[in-house]
């Protein structure tokens, strides 16, 4: 199991691209929830609100889950982050099989 990490600009955003995600059937879940974020950006200094999502799927999924963040993401460069999951709970990962195509 893997999560992916990536921010989008607001809620609405979040939404829709954790709506694509599931209902292609690549991940058994989508959580996300407001965040403040500092970085720099083409020389500027940034601090802003975002939404962070964190998506529950197999490394199988990983690029499939990419490829829909990059082509309706509103970010020209959005962080795609898989990190590993060393364990899940057995009924958990019988569920995210029974959802994920």
């Amino acid at each position: 199991m893997v999560f992916i990490y990536t921010t989008c600009e607001n809620m609405d955003e979040a939404k829709k691209l954790g709506g694509l995600i599931i209902s292609k059937k690549i991940a058994a879940c989508v959580d996300f929830w407001p965040v403040s974020s500092c970085y720099n950006w083409e020389g500027s200094f940034k601090c802003l609100e975002q939404a962070m999502l964190l998506i529950t799927t197999f490394e199988a999924k990983l690029e499939d889950v990419n490829e829909i963040i990059s082509l309706n993401h509103t970010y020209s460069v959005p962080l795609i982050a898989g990190v590993d999951v060393r364990r899940i709970n057995h009924p958990y990962k019988e569920w995210m099989m029974k959802e994920i195509n």
